[in-house]
């Protein structure tokens, strides 16, 4: 059911955007993993099982995406994630994608609660220290063409209120998806906007707004 046809990654460095240089770059990063949707052409009622299949190709793109920014994981500081699905296939093929993608990149930065419980919806298990990545992982997705571009957003990933740190990538795969292929997207960067300066909650300040996931 998993058949990966070509695997893209797109990173960045934003020195400036017309005001000062930074003294370090903004980088951003984005994997884009082109599967074919075995789903493809025809509704299947029950689409779940993929969604398990699809756990160990999240934790490879985190992880190569990780590798392809080149930055100590400590640096780290938003993530989000996405679903181009080819025009043969229906949105909610995407949405396979919130669990393996988001948890993929939540398990590499620290998180330490239970996939599987959350996975289960079993409020009971969800406790205990999460350690980092307490955030959740904003996500979009949509039904385009090949070549199809997809703003990913990209949030704090421990307090989505971080204001400085909004930010999107946007990630296009050349010539996918096709009809019948799903692009599966990670996304990372290190931080606040080039130039942020409009106000919130900081970073450093996350332990005082404990409960702003």
């Amino acid at each position: 059911m998993i058949d990966i046809r070509r695997v893209f990654t797109h990173v960045e460095h934003i020195h400036h955007e017309f005001g000062p240089r930074a003294a370090t770059p903004l980088v951003r990063g984005a994997i884009g993993a082109v599967l074919t949707n075995p789903f493809a052409g025809r509704y299947e009622p029950d689409i779940l099982p993929m969604m398990a299949l699809l756990d160990p190709v999240g934790v490879d793109m985190a992880h190569r995406l990780h590798a392809a920014m080149d930055v100590p994981l400590e640096q780290i500081a938003t993530y989000g994630k996405g679903a181009i699905v080819g025009a043969a296939g229906e949105l909610e093929h995407g949405a396979l994608w919130h669990v393996p993608g988001g948890y993929a990149m939540r398990e590499l930065l620290g998180w330490k609660g239970s996939r599987a419980a959350y996975t289960a919806g079993k409020a009971e298990e969800k406790t205990g220290q999460p350690g980092n990545a307490l955030s959740i992982v904003p996500s979009t997705k949509k039904v385009g063409p090949p070549g199809a571009a997809l703003d990913v957003p990209l949030t704090n990933i421990n307090a989505s209120y971080v204001r400085g740190q909004f930010d999107a990538i946007e990630v296009r795969v050349p010539g996918a998806p096709a009809a019948d292929e799903i692009v599966f997207i990670l996304a990372m960067s290190t931080g606040y906007r080039v130039h942020a300066r409009v106000g919130g909650l900081l970073a450093k300040d996350i332990s005082k707004w404990d409960g702003l996931r």
